[in-house]
């Protein structure tokens, strides 16, 4: 029996350092987008959408016919396109059912407005871990590998894997887990399930930090990760790993969109609800992340109001 072999275009944001992807199946014109971005500007708040424009764009000019819109994971690091994608190309909004749990964690954070309920019900689907699902004729799986937050999902098809941001090219290595529910052990367990694949499993990642001079570049094997991956190649235990992932997130500092980014993709791409004004507001939670709280300044908090 022929299986069908699945056709993969990426899409490089070479300002969040992020790749999305379009997976299609081209006998049938059906097809997914994987972890689209939308463009933010930081410093004056400006939200556009070329980045998610060019997948529209290719999509159309293919004549597929979208079915799936699949985030990995909540990202921190850009805002995701699934509402633009969707509302111009049509297709569903999947993520893992352990979002859930991400979103109890960041509610709180951000204080979210009381009709916000952390169930997962903002997104159209949510896998659970091995479910099967199609992109035409092509039967993807989705994997559940937590660590790095605990809602990460990896989707199978054939020998391509994409695996969100669970590793990085070899020469890159994984996943940061110092974000609230992120794990370092979990992490590596995760990784081991990823590299019992076959060798020449192609792994699609979602970022590259490319260190200078090597060009951006997204696709590699598990072999190769087995063999070169600086964190977790072949040899490196769990306690090993572990202690080298925790030193390490110790010395990074905050993604420059986090703040922007959870409040967002938690709510499967859509804007906070506007405010009396009409106006859409990105709140920035004044030491929610702040670790030791000797730091904060004296004398600057105003006292809670009595309501």
């Amino acid at each position: 029996m022929h299986t069908p072999q699945p056709h993969i275009e990426s899409f490089f944001d070479d300002v969040t350092g992020t790749v999305s992807y379009v997976l299609a199946d081209t006998a049938t014109g059906h097809a997914a987008v994987i972890d689209p971005v939308l463009d933010f500007e930081p410093k004056s708040g400006t939200l556009t959408s070329a980045s998610s424009d060019r997948m529209i764009k290719y999509v159309r000019a293919q004549g597929w016919q979208v079915q799936w819109i699949l985030e990995t994971h909540a990202h921190a690091d850009h805002i995701s396109g699934a509402q633009h994608i969707r509302h111009h190309l049509g297709g569903k909004i999947a993520i893992g059912a352990n979002i859930r749990q991400v979103q109890k964690i960041f509610r709180t954070v951000f204080h979210f407005e009381r009709s916000f309920l952390p169930d997962g019900s903002q997104f159209d689907h949510l896998f659970e871990d091995g479910e099967v699902f199609h992109v035409g004729n092509l039967a993807v799986t989705a994997l559940l590998v937590p660590g790095h937050t605990p809602a990460d999902m990896a989707y199978l098809v054939g020998r391509d894997v994409f695996v969100g941001d669970t590793l990085f090219m070899p020469d890159v290595g994984t996943a940061r887990t110092d974000f609230p529910g992120g794990d370092a052990a979990v992490l590596y367990r995760s990784i081991q399930r990823i590299l019992r694949l076959p060798a020449d499993t192609r792994i699609h990642v979602c970022h590259d930090y490319p260190p200078a001079p090597r060009a951006a570049a997204w696709v590699s094997t598990v072999a190769e990760q087995k063999a070169h991956n600086i964190h977790v190649r072949d040899g490196i235990s769990e306690a090993e790993f572990v202690a080298m992932r925790n030193r390490r997130d110790a010395t990074l500092v905050m993604p420059t969109l986090i703040l922007p980014s959870v409040q967002v993709n938690l709510r499967a791409g859509r804007m906070p609800p506007a405010q009396t004004d009409g106006r859409t507001y990105i709140q920035v939670p004044v030491n929610a992340f702040l670790q030791d709280a000797s730091q904060a300044p004296d004398g600057i908090w105003q006292p809670a109001q009595s309501q």
